[in-house]
């Protein structure tokens, strides 16, 4: 399937979640999270939610992870350089929604990319290599670029469904490590 396929494909089953559905994906998710990687003290990117797009709800990670001592950053996107900063996520006030629906925060700490030891990626459908498709800007390609080679990249599927290969990926397109669905995880490394 070629990136495109995918991502209809994907989007169209994603429509079809109801609210219950989206919320026990978004349970399971946090659960297998926790139960497979010790995010305690570590510094972790993490998404926020498009609500619109029915996309996973990462709080109940953030909060769990801030629980643990971790330090969350989430990322605020700059459409006109296509590029992304990560900033220390401490409180819900610090938080305005974009202009394309995306929580992120007005003000805080810039952690550098080289210093994660989690990024958790939003997708919107993996092959069974770990290659991934979101929403075709690359913002997370470049970041993951800058990151250190000890980081782990962890994609969050709402299906636990991958599809075969991904047929046109490019050289800038950055595999994960791992990805967790509601009822398993795919190791890619």
């Amino acid at each position: 399937m070629t990136k495109d396929e995918v991502r209809a494909y994907f989007l169209d089953k994603r429509k079809t979640l109801s609210p219950k559905q989206l919320e026990d994906i978004s349970d399971a998710i946090c659960h297998l999270t926790f139960s497979k990687y010790q995010l305690e003290g570590k510094k972790i990117s993490l998404f926020l939610p498009i609500e619109r797009q029915k996309e996973i709800n990462t709080y109940r990670i953030w909060e769990k992870a801030m629980s643990f001592g971790a330090q969350v950053a989430v990322p605020k996107a700059n459409f006109k350089s296509n590029e992304m900063k990560q900033v220390l996520f401490e409180y819900e006030d610090q938080l305005e929604i974009s202009p394309f629906g995306i929580p992120e925060p007005k003000k805080g700490r810039v952690i550098a990319a080289e210093h994660f030891d989690y990024v958790f990626v939003p997708l919107i459908g993996v092959d069974k290599k770990g290659n991934r498709v979101g929403y075709g800007k690359g913002f997370y390609d470049r970041f993951l670029k800058k990151c250190s080679p000890r980081c782990k990249f962890i994609g969050l599927n709402h299906f636990d469904e991958l599809v075969d290969d991904i047929s046109d990926v490019g050289f800038h397109d950055i595999k994960l490590n791992a990805c967790i669905t509601p009822n398993q995880i795919y190791r890619f490394d």
